[in-house]
């Protein structure tokens, strides 16, 4: 799968850790990191921060520009590490190109309330993780995905990650 990979997606639900697996992940690989929360416009930001779960009229206009910004590295030849929620299908079809795959980080419930009411100045709050949890659908075989179980160390998850693209070995 390597030779072909020209972006990993790090998504799931708040509290599974995208954002930190993502930029260990893209140090790992020496890939450009994308942090898909920072280009949510400032109405998005303010919903969450507002405890109001977005909808799909919010989500359209910010995904529309993380695959823009992921088609611009594809076409530069410039892999890719991106921090997404990526929830429903319907979303990872608008970030779904050749060389795309869709790392999904999950975990139990409990892991990630602690992991959310442990966050220091986060917009996303604890009790929108319901919401998150019903938009979830995770990837499903036609998908050109992999899933990794959130309860081990960051570090460890990106080297399972990495190694389940076909990008290093795995880690135990």
């Amino acid at each position: 799968m390597a030779p072909q990979v020209s972006a990993i997606v790090v998504m799931g639900v708040a509290g599974c850790g995208k954002s930190t697996v993502a930029s260990l992940l893209a140090e790992r690989l020496g890939w450009e990191l994308l942090e898909g929360d920072s280009l949510h416009p400032a109405r998005n930001v303010e919903r969450m921060q507002a405890g109001i779960p977005l909808d799909d009229d919010d989500r359209a206009p910010w995904l529309a520009l993380v695959a823009a910004r992921m088609h611009e590295h594809r076409a530069a030849g410039r892999p890719l590490v991106v921090a997404c929620s990526a929830l429903a299908r319907r979303y990872r079809d608008v970030l779904r190109a050749d060389g795309v795959v869709f790392a999904h980080l999950s975990g139990t419930r409990e892991l990630l309330e602690q992991r959310i009411a442990a966050r220091n100045g986060h917009f996303m709050k604890a009790g929108m993780l319901d919401s998150q949890l019903r938009t979830l659908e995770p990837p499903q075989r036609d998908e050109t995905s992999v899933t990794v179980d959130i309860g081990a160390e960051p570090e460890t998850i990106a080297l399972r990650v990495a190694a389940a693209v076909g990008l290093g070995e795995a880690a135990a």
